[in-house]
């Protein structure tokens, strides 16, 4: 089975510091984003992306976004389980973990 894992996102003060960084280390090449703000991976595998820090739930700590077939159902779940929604959506949601730890759910795109 292949891993959920579709995307974790770094929000950055300097963003350009910040592509410089994810770049050399990784040696990984960051596009500007044709849809939202920032850079993000194109390759294959779980992306990488950086975008300016803001006020929002998902801008003050990098996130690990997964991918789900039914973000509402999975909502649902996060709360059975005893996790928390912090930021709803459509197509992305911010949670918590049941220790508190935040994540990203997405919805997975269609093949």
């Amino acid at each position: 089975m292949a891993s959920p894992l579709a995307l974790t996102e770094f929000p950055a003060d300097d963003t350009e510091r910040a592509l410089r960084f994810w770049s050399g280390l990784l040696g990984l090449d960051l596009e500007p984003r044709t849809v939202g703000e920032g850079w993000q991976t194109a390759s294959a595998g779980p992306a990488l992306g950086v975008h300016p820090r803001g006020r929002g739930p998902g801008d003050s700590f990098s996130l690990p976004y997964f991918e789900v077939d039914d973000l509402p159902a999975a909502l649902t779940q996060v709360q059975a389980l005893g996790g928390s929604v912090v930021h709803p959506g459509e197509a992305w949601s911010v949670c918590r973990d049941s220790e508190g730890s935040p994540f990203g759910l997405t919805v997975r795109s269609a093949p």
